[in-house]
């Protein structure tokens, strides 16, 4: 895949795998990167230790690029210097003003990532000197910052920034999305829910089976799941109807603490307890995702599916035609 996106990052597979919170891991990260994606991994809610030795274990893992995510909800400061310091020069930021920490990035020769809901909010972002921008749309899986869909919305951002790459997130989960984006302008796809089904991320296999049987029609938008993050819609999947009856303490992590009712933290590997009440984050392309894939595999299986899709449609319009 040739566009200045792609050979800018050096990826051989227009594939970015979102920072999907606890869920992303050295290994899923790593293992993208290698694949000719680009991996991303969670920083915001790592304490600054954390981070650094995660940063570390990836690096260790791949020599290729891989993105950190920070979320702006909360000061990033501390998690900007640790990145750099550690030479992850790629900050991919999200739910807030990226303006400060840009000249320190670029001050290293870093690069910059901002996920925007409308096109005015991308040619703020290009102004300030983001230097590529996710256009994510209303059907994305996790946190979600606008209110337009992806069909909507990333052709207005592609025409609204021409000078800069432009990533299409929200309801994509397979070659044919991905071929969708690129004729919309996107240069990659930047996709969450579907890298929840791989062997490598960081959740709960009850979590991944939810995922396995749901449909585009089984996931909600909402604020239910506030604890930690308040006034940030996200969509998650409505597995248990009523959220409210559920008791108040409803799982606990493998040390023992608990996990109320509620909680935004997702189901880890070792959560023991009502697993289908806590916040099991999807997209609506989550109908799309059902076989479970080493990371590796899968964006080698996007890259065909998005090739074949191109294909097919030329194949139509030929015979058309």
């Amino acid at each position: 895949m040739k566009n200045r996106f792609c050979e800018h990052f050096g990826l051989t597979s227009p594939v970015v795998q979102a920072p999907i919170g606890s869920a992303s891991c050295p290994e899923l990260v790593a293992a993208v990167s290698n694949a000719g994606g680009l991996g991303v991994l969670s920083g915001t809610w790592r304490t600054p230790s954390e981070l650094r030795s995660l940063i570390r274990k990836t690096q260790a893992l791949t020599t290729r690029p891989f993105g950190v995510n920070l979320v702006l909800a909360w000061d990033m400061t501390e998690r900007v210097a640790i990145c750099l310091e550690e030479n992850a020069k790629l900050l991919s930021f999200f739910w807030g003003d990226p303006g400060p920490h840009i000249p320190v990035v670029h001050s290293v020769g870093g690069k910059v990532f901002h996920t925007v809901g409308s096109a005015d909010e991308a040619r703020k972002a290009a102004d300030v000197g983001v230097d590529v921008i996710v256009a994510q749309g209303w059907e994305a899986g996790g946190h979600v910052w606008g209110k337009v869909t992806t069909l909507a919305l990333v052709p207005r951002v592609v025409d609204a920034i021409p000078e800069l790459p432009v990533l299409a997130a929200g309801g994509i989960a397979d070659g044919r999305g991905i071929a969708a984006a690129l004729a919309l302008g996107a240069e990659a796809a930047w996709m969450g829910t579907r890298f929840l089904l791989t062997r490598e991320a960081r959740v709960h296999a009850r979590y991944q089976q939810c995922l396995q049987e749901a449909t585009e029609a089984d996931t909600l938008y909402t604020e239910r799941f506030s604890g930690g993050w308040p006034d940030a819609p996200h969509r998650v999947l409505e597995r248990l109807r009523d959220w409210e009856q559920a008791e108040e303490i409803i799982a606990h992590y493998s040390d023992g603490e608990a996990i109320g009712r509620l909680s935004s933290n997702l189901p880890a590997p070792g959560v023991t307890g009502n697993i289908e009440a806590m916040c099991l984050y999807a997209g609506q392309s989550v109908g799309l995702s059902r076989e479970i894939l080493p990371a590796a595999q899968l964006v080698a299986q996007l890259s065909e599916e998005t090739h074949t899709a191109v294909c097919n449609l030329w194949r139509r319009q030929g015979t058309i035609s």
